[in-house]
C-alpha cells in the first residue's frame, strides 16, 4: 500500500512558485542588480516581496502588472493561462513608485529592489507601470474609504501614484533577525513537514491574537470532527500572521511566546500541531481579506480552513459599529471563486461557562450563564493586572501577556517623566 501523503491539495497553478535565486546563481544576480535602476521598498513592501518568494501567492510569480492587477480588485480571482481555469486571488499584491522612481527607471526593462536599509534584495524583470487609482484600490478592497483603515494609513496614503509589476527573482531568502525566523516555514517546508509526520488531513487555523481556550476548544474539536471523519492523523497548522499589524495588536515576539506556553501547557498537543509564521501583512478587510488566508493555505498543503466569526474584521474606524457583517466571511469563503478545492469548517462561537468554569460552545437556550471576553476585555485585564476566569487561558499563556502589558506601562511611564519639564 502506497503511503498517505499530506499533500492532499495542489498548489493553485498545480505547482508551488519558488522566486529564490538558487545559490549558483546569486553573485552574478548581485552583480547585475548592482548595475540597474534601484527601487527603495519599504517593511510592508518586503513582508509582501517574502510572500511572492515562498510561493504563498502561487501562480503569481511577481508583483501585479495591470492586468492581474484589475482582474484581483474587479474579480478577487486571476485567469490561468490556457484556458486552465481561475484561482482565487482578492489582495492586490502591488509595488508603488513615486514619480522621482518612474523617471529614473525610464524605459530600463529590469530594476533592482532595495531593503529599507538599502541593502540588494531582488531584481523585477520585464516590468511594467501603471498608475496608482489609491480611491479605487481602497473602496474595492475595503468597501469605503473612510479614514483610519491601519493598512491604508500604513502603506497606500503616502505610498507613490505610480504601480510597478514584474516578474520577481529574489537573490537570497529573505530573513527578519528577529530570533523567529525558525518558525518562518515556507509552504514546500510546511508540505514536508505534513509528509513527515504522517498527516492525512491539515486544518489551518489563522489567528493574529494571543490563544485563550475557547480558540483551543475549536482547534481540538475540529480535529475530533476530522476523527471521526475517518481521517486518522489529521494535523493541526496554527498559523499566526507575522507581517504588518495595527499598533494595538500584540507584537509578534509576545504573541510567539505565548502560542509556546500553550503547547507546554498541554492545551494543544504539541505531537498534533504545527506552529509556523505566515509572512504577510495584515489589511482588516473582512471577507475580501480572508479569501487572501485561505488560497495562501492552499499552497501551504491545508485542505481543510477553519473559519469563525467576523474574520479579518475589525471596529469601522469612524463610526461605533462593526465594519463588516460577522457572519460574510463564512459565506464568501464558501462561495469565493477559486476555492472550492477547500474544505471550509466553520465553527461554533465559544464563551465562558460561568456554571462549568470553563470556555465552552455557547447554548443559547441559557445564554446567562456565558460571558463573553472580547479581544479588548482581555487586553483591560492583562494591564490592569486583573485575572480572567479561571480556564480562560493557560497560566502559562497569560502571564506572558501580563509581563507584556506591565512592561509596556513601564516604558510608556518612564517615556512621560523623560518628556515631563524638569521642576526648580
Amino acid at each position: 500500500m502506497s503511503a498517505i501523503r499530506s499533500s492532499l491539495i495542489e498548489p493553485d497553478g498545480g505547482a508551488l512558485v519558488n522566486l529564490v535565486a538558487a545559490p549558483d546563481r546569486r553573485a552574478a544576480l548581485r552583480a547585475e542588480a548592482e548595475a540597474l535602476p534601484r527601487v527603495r521598498l519599504n517593511a510592508v513592501d518586503v513582508e509582501w516581496a517574502h510572500v511572492l518568494a515562498e510561493g504563498w501567492a502561487s501562480p503569481l510569480r511577481g508583483f501585479m502588472r495591470e492586468h492581474e492587477y484589475l482582474q484581483c480588485i474587479h474579480f478577487n480571482s486571476l485567469r490561468l493561462p490556457d484556458g486552465g481555469g481561475i484561482v482565487n486571488m482578492s489582495l492586490p499584491i502591488v509595488l508603488a513608485i513615486d514619480d522621482a522612481d518612474k523617471d529614473r527607471i525610464v524605459a530600463a526593462p529590469d530594476v533592482a529592489l532595495a531593503g529599507p536599509d538599502g541593502e540588494l534584495l531582488a531584481i523585477l524583470r520585464s516590468v511594467e507601470i501603471y498608475p496608482h487609482n489609491k480611491e479605487e484600490r481602497i473602496a474595492r478592497t475595503w468597501g469605503t474609504t473612510a479614514p483610519g483603515l491601519p493598512y491604508v494609513d500604513e502603506a497606500i496614503t503616502s505610498a507613490g501614484n505610480w504601480l510597478i509589476g514584474g516578474d520577481l527573482e529574489v537573490l537570497q531568502p529573505i530573513k527578519y533577525n528577529d530570533g523567529l525566523d525558525h518558525y518562518r516555514l515556507s509552504p514546500q517546508q510546511l508540505r514536508d513537514e505534513f509528509d513527515k509526520r504522517g498527516a492525512d488531513a491539515v486544518f489551518a487555523f489563522q489567528l493574529r491574537n494571543p490563544v485563550h481556550n475557547g480558540h483551543a476548544l475549536l482547534m481540538n474539536d475540529t480535529r475530533r470532527r476530522l476523527l471521526e471523519m475517518g481521517f486518522k492523523n489529521p494535523i493541526l497548522l496554527l498559523h499566526p500572521l507575522g507581517g504588518f499589524t495595527k499598533a494595538d495588536d500584540v507584537p509578534l515576539p509576545v504573541r510567539m511566546e505565548q502560542h509556546s506556553k500553550v503547547l507546554e501547557d498541554g492545551v494543544l498537543d504539541p505531537e498534533t500541531t504545527i506552529v509556523s509564521i505566515f509572512p504577510s501583512p495584515m489589511h482588516y478587510a473582512g471577507p475580501t481579506e480572508v479569501q487572501w488566508h485561505a488560497k495562501a493555505r492552499i499552497n501551504a498543503g491545508a485542505n481543510f480552513y477553519i473559519v469563525g466569526r467576523d474574520p479579518a474584521g475589525m471596529g469601522h474606524p469612524t463610526e461605533k459599529r462593526d465594519l463588516y457583517n460577522p457572519d460574510h466571511g463564512k459565506k464568501v469563503l464558501s462561495m469565493a471563486p477559486g476555492l472550492e478545492k477547500l474544505n471550509i469548517l466553520p465553527f461554533k462561537v465559544a464563551a465562558y461557562d460561568m456554571v462549568a468554569k470553563k470556555m465552552a460552545f455557547f447554548e443559547p437556550s441559557r445564554s446567562k450563564d456565558f460571558l463573553f471576553i472580547s479581544g479588548t476585555k482581555m487586553r483591560t485585564f492583562a494591564k490592569t493586572g486583573e485575572n480572567p476566569p479561571d480556564g480562560f487561558m493557560c497560566p502559562g499563556g497569560w502571564k506572558v501577556l501580563v509581563d507584556y502589558y506591565n512592561s509596556l506601562q513601564t516604558e510608556e511611564a518612564a517615556a512621560a517623566a523623560a518628556a515631563a519639564p524638569a521642576t526648580v
